[in-house]
């Protein structure tokens, strides 16, 4: 990973091993429940959590304290930590980097509707502790009792890809050993999902078929992801189980439109471009791609403009995920990282779900019908958010 560029060319940073893994997602609770589910039968209805209870990570007092994005980040982060085995890590340089979106939606609406029926005095005063987008970030560093940068990032649908990516850039950096980075979403409420379907970006059908030619907008989901990343020497001497490499990350802006992506994806192509450099490899050395690729005609084409400016005429294998998952918003970007990570442990690049008519005017090698065996080789993760955020992460296998 590079940190930058100085006089004498660029400036290295210190390799991120991948340690630990947490999940929870409409496939269930924790990896085995994705790996199941990215390969199983298409999803029908709602994609909520299913069968989550927070008290198996937190206190009954402490759950009703917490709303569900932030009982999310503690799982996800907790599970993450649990599979990365005893850290050793210095409390004052450790990390946790945790995105979301909406933030404690949930927690807002039931609040509104209190105070129009009973008025001021009965709003929570926890309203605010439990509504604030920080909030998963900071219960994660409280239960840990890390002193490290605490922060939370904010970039609708890219949240997870720069979360993780910054989180990485901290260990590579000097600042941090080790460092939690992923993010949380629990926006499926009742204003929530009127306003996506108001503004059409939704599926009418109820169907995500990622590039496909029918494609109407997405499915949304809720959940959330989170891995332990820590200095490559850290995790050697401690004997740690490496899962890949966070190689390579990048940031970029469509400075186009609130909503919609610049036509051409020049914007994801620059941050594709950006992040394999980061990574210091080549395109044709990236051997799969996970697509943002959340279902709706335009992000669908833009993404596919923007992997063709970057790979040429021949892309590598290109999978979306989210034909099975939904679209996380915030949390999509790390679901889909662990994903990544189990897609090389398998070796099995997991199905685009719903693609089964070809769109003329995309050309990618679309993943379909049934896993494809691979020898796993580096992976370009996309995550491309409302606002013109665009981030990209390349995952090594170990």
């Amino acid at each position: 990973m590079l940190l930058g560029f100085g006089p004498d060319g660029p400036i290295p940073g210190r390799r991120v091993a991948i340690t630990g893994r947490g999940v929870v997602s409409c496939c269930g609770v924790g990896t085995d429940a994705l790996w199941e589910g990215l390969n199983g039968l298409p999803m029908e209805g709602e994609r909520r959590v299913p069968d989550f209870d927070p008290e198996v990570w937190v206190s009954a007092k402490e759950a009703r304290h917490l709303d569900r994005f932030a009982q999310f980040s503690v799982a996800v982060a907790a599970m993450a930590l649990d599979d990365a085995g005893d850290l050793g890590a210095d409390p004052g340089r450790s990390a946790v980097i945790m995105g979301t979106g909406v933030g404690g939606l949930q927690t807002l609406e039931d609040q509104i509707l209190i105070f129009g029926e009973k008025g001021a005095r009965r709003v929570s005063p926890r309203l605010v502790p439990m509504m604030m987008s920080n909030a998963g970030a900071a219960a994660v560093s409280i239960r840990l009792g890390w002193h490290g940068p605490s922060e939370t990032i904010i970039t609708a649908c890219a949240a997870g890809a720069h979360s993780i990516g910054h989180a990485a850039l901290l260990v590579a950096s000097g600042r941090c050993d080790v460092a939690v980075g992923g993010s949380a979403e629990a926006g499926m409420t009742p204003v929530g999902m009127a306003a996506f379907a108001n503004m059409t970006a939704l599926s009418t059908s109820g169907n995500s078929r990622p590039f496909d030619i029918r494609r109407d907008g997405f499915v949304i989901t809720e959940g959330a992801g989170a891995l332990v990343l820590e200095a490559w020497d850290h995790a050697v001497a401690r004997g740690a189980h490496i899962y890949g490499e966070l190689a390579g990350t990048a940031s970029t802006a469509d400075a186009h439109h609130i909503t919609a992506p610049i036509p051409g994806g020049s914007g994801a192509a620059a941050c594709m471009a950006q992040a394999v450099e980061d990574a210091r490899i080549t395109p044709d050395q990236i051997g799969h791609i996970n697509a943002h690729g959340t279902s709706t005609p335009l992000n669908d084409k833009a993404e596919s403009d923007a992997i063709a400016k970057v790979f040429g005429a021949s892309s590598p294998p290109v999978t979306s995920t989210k034909g099975i998952t939904g679209h996380g918003l915030a949390a999509a970007g790390a679901i889909e990282a662990v994903g990544v990570l189990l897609s090389m442990e398998h070796r099995l690049i997991p199905p685009t779900s719903g693609y089964e008519q070809p769109d003329p005017d995309i050309h990618l090698d679309i993943v379909a019908g049934t896993a494809r065996p691979w020898e796993p080789a580096p992976v370009l993760s996309n995550s491309f958010g409302f606002g013109g955020h665009n981030g990209s992460l390349v995952i090594v296998p170990a």
